[in-house]
Formats: structure tokens, sequence, C-alpha cells
């Protein structure tokens, strides 16, 4: 039996970077943001800490640490192995507690945060046990993996008897899975060649930079206006090729029936899928679109903003996106993440994780990985999203070689940060907004 490991404090910080001072990440919705994170330190009485992060875009970056200090006590005081041994209890808890579940319940603010925590928590279970989250993930029995997630919600798609038994069907398949894995890695493809605020110049640069990474899947930010979108969508692919694939993501700025007139507009292009065409909440509007454009052999793509598993679930149940985009900090971390590979599993559904900003590539190829390995084994036709900034923050960062990420083998989640980041990037009194504030480049929020 483990030893008890108690948790004895919990540290949040808002840990920005000034991306758009580069436009770095820029879209048709988000014009300048500043990648961030709500990031959680869990000490313990021990000599092990818990790390873990939600992803934002700057401004509002306090309002999640004020989530994770208001739901801390959950945490505090208790003993870890209490918590993962009767997970799914822990986590309906924890996004149950009477009065904070008004302001959400399960998404929004309160659900970012939840994600802070709970990813801080597998990183601790990770480092006690000595494993990567994706091995830990992928040695667990069916029963064990499926007692850490709640079902509340889902069993009219997917129940509990029902998911161990598509993790019980392939796991003589593990072992052999995994090596490959090590050996291989999983495909990306990279969104760094597309933000909307990139000039033509460093969109060729960039687009031959990946090719010659041995990059063949290429995606590029849409939406703010039509003939620049055909121009720009031309200029990448004369740069890559008819042979290799290319998406297109508009991050929600379109009403429905634009988004269908748009997309035809740009179907000379042969985009694979439009990612986030409408408002993420709109489950029937994704479906019309989907419907609208399969004839014209575009698929429709979204989930980095769902909510929670409910959408999820009702996306997938209308024929919403034919690319389920699990993100690792968007909803309620790992668990739930769970739920949505089962539900997309058993409606026969590709999931394409989301990734990009700060630290989502380093989380989410483990829930990738132990996908293939324990659920799916198809690699066929999915990838990784893969950004390339920020990396160079993370004690373990995303190890991408020609296209593929390569499982990492070091403990935990991939979510320790540099003290020094920590220390220069902590808003607003970090070195580096210290130093951009006396620039005048941007102002004191104090």
């Amino acid at each position: 039996m483990a030893r008890q490991v108690k948790i004895i404090g919990v540290q949040v910080k808002d840990i920005r970077f000034p991306t758009s001072l580069q436009h770095d990440g820029s879209d048709a919705m988000h014009t300048n943001p500043d990648y961030s994170c709500a990031y959680v330190i869990l000490n313990t009485d021990s000599e092990h800490k818990g790390y873990g992060l939600t992803f934002t875009c700057g401004n509002g970056t306090e309002i999640v640490v004020a989530g994770v200090n208001a739901m801390k006590n959950w945490v505090v005081g208790k003993q870890a192995y209490d918590i993962f041994n009767d997970f799914a209890s822990f986590w309906r808890k924890l996004t149950s507690d009477s009065q904070l579940r008004w302001i959400g319940p399960e998404k929004g603010v309160m659900h970012l945060a939840t994600a802070a925590l709970i990813n801080a928590l597998w990183d601790l279970w990770g480092r006690l046990e000595g494993k990567p989250v994706w091995k830990l993930l992928s040695d667990m029995t069916p029963e064990q993996l499926v007692s850490t997630i709640d079902f509340r919600y889902i069993t009219d798609v997917v129940t509990e008897k029902e998911a161990i038994e598509m993790l019980r069907k392939d796991q003589s398949k593990r072992a052999q899975r995994e090596k490959e894995l090590l050996a291989n890695g999983y495909p990306a493809y990279t969104t760094q060649v597309g933000w909307l605020g990139y000039s033509d110049a460093k969109i060729k640069m960039l687009c031959q930079k990946y090719l010659d990474q041995g990059f063949t899947t290429f995606k590029v930010k849409v939406g703010q206006n039509l003939e620049n979108d055909k121009q720009r969508c031309r200029m990448v692919r004369e740069c890559i090729g008819w042979e290799n694939t290319l998406m297109v993501d508009a991050n929600q700025v379109w009403g429905v029936q634009e988004a269908i007139d748009w997309m035809i507009e740009l179907k000379e292009f042969k985009p694979l899928w439009i990612e986030e065409p409408t408002s993420p909440d709109d489950i029937l509007g994704h479906a019309t679109i989907a419907k609208a454009l399969e004839p014209h052999g575009i698929k429709v793509a979204t989930g980095e903003m769902c909510a929670n598993r409910i959408m999820f679930k009702q996306f997938l149940q209308h024929n919403a996106l034919q690319y389920c985009q699990i993100d690792s900090a968007r909803i309620g971390g790992i668990n739930e993440i769970l739920s949505v590979y089962l539900m997309a599993r058993k409606l026969n559904v590709k999931v394409c994780p989301h990734a990009g900003g700060v630290g989502l590539c380093e989380m989410v190829q483990h829930l990738q990985f132990w996908d293939y390995i324990c659920l799916n084994g198809d690699k066929t036709g999915k990838w990784i999203e893969y950004v390339d900034q920020q990396h160079e923050h993370f004690k373990v960062p995303t190890n991408v070689q020609n296209a593929a990420y390569i499982p990492p083998l070091a403990p935990g989640y991939n979510t320790e940060m540099f003290e020094a980041t920590l220390k220069d990037n902590e808003y607003p009194m970090g070195k580096v907004w210290q130093e951009l504030i006396k620039q005048g480049k941007h102002y004191d929020p104090r």
C-alpha cells in the first residue's frame, strides 16, 4: 500500500507572457492575446509537490486565480491517496460545492480553476508513482481507470459498465502499442504558420521551416476578411503543396449561415476541416454547418472552448463535429476529459486534441498517448496540435521530432515551470511586466 502523503498547502500564481507584442496566437476573435496561465503548486508533507495550470489569454487570469483560492480548502489537509483511491467521488464534491457551484456550474471560471487543481493532483499522483501521467493511466486496470470518472449526466451515452468493457477489449495489445509509440511517437500538426497577425514573408518562412522538420499537416487562421483568407490559403497551399493537409480555424467569429457561405468560398483550397466556425455553445448550429459542408468534403472540428462533458455529449450525439478537440485545461481536468474520450470512442468520432497555449502541448500529449494505447489503437487521420512557443519555460518540455510527439519518461504531467520563469513573468510585479510598464507598453493594473 502506498504511503500516505498529506497536502498541506496550495499556492496559485498569475503567470503571463507578452505574446501580443509579436502577434503570436492572434486569430479572428483573439487579436492580441498574452498567453498566460493560472499556475498551481500543491505542497505536501513529503519531498513531492504537484504542479498544475489552466491556460488563459492575459486579462482575467486574476479571476481564475481567485477561483482556485476559493476552492483550495477542498484539497488542503487531504491525504493524496484518499483522493486518488476515490477520485470520481472527490471530483464530484469539488464541482458540487453548494455555494461555488452557483457561479458555474461546471463551466466558465470555476471550471478553469477546477482544471488547474485537478491537473496538479494528477501531476502529484504521477510523481508519487514515479510515472509520467500517460503511463500512470495506461497501467491502470479498466476498473481503476473508470473509478476516476464521474458519469453523472452522460450514462445515456456511455455507462461505467460499457466503459470497462471498451477498455478490456484491447488490454492484450497495450504493451505492443506502448512499444510502438515510444519508437515512433504520435503525429503532430502545426498551427505556428497560421496566426492572423503574421506577415506574408513570415508565413512563407515558417511553412518552409516546418516542412523541413517533417510536417505534412498545417492549420491557418481565417475569419476576418474573405479576400485576405483566400490570398493566405492560396499562399500556404503554394508553400506546402496539394499533397499535404490544410485545416482552417475561425475561432467562433461567424454566424451559422455566414460560416457555410464563407467556407464554400474557401473550398477550392481543400481544407480538411473548419474549426470553431461559430459560437462554441451552439450545438445545433454546428450540426447545421456540418451537414451543409459535407457535400464539399469539409469536416467540422471544435471543442477547445466546450464547457463540459455534457455539451460534448450533445455535440457527439448530433453529429455536430467530426473531430473532437478536447483541451487539457478547459473542462474539469483529466477525469472529465477521459469521459469525453470514452463517448467519442463509443460514437466513433476522432479525437484530435487542442494544444498550443501555455503548457497545453505538454499536458494533452499524455491523454492522446493513453487513448492510443488503451482505447483506440489507431492514429490514422489523427494528430495532436503543436504550437512552438513557451516550451522553454517547462522543466520537461514537449519533445517533437520529425513531426511526432515523443512520449516523455519523467514522472508527472510535464507542468512544472522553472523558478526563474515564475519570478520574471508573475503578473504584474515580475521583471518582464515591470519593464513593459516602464516602457509604456503595458498599463499598471494596481
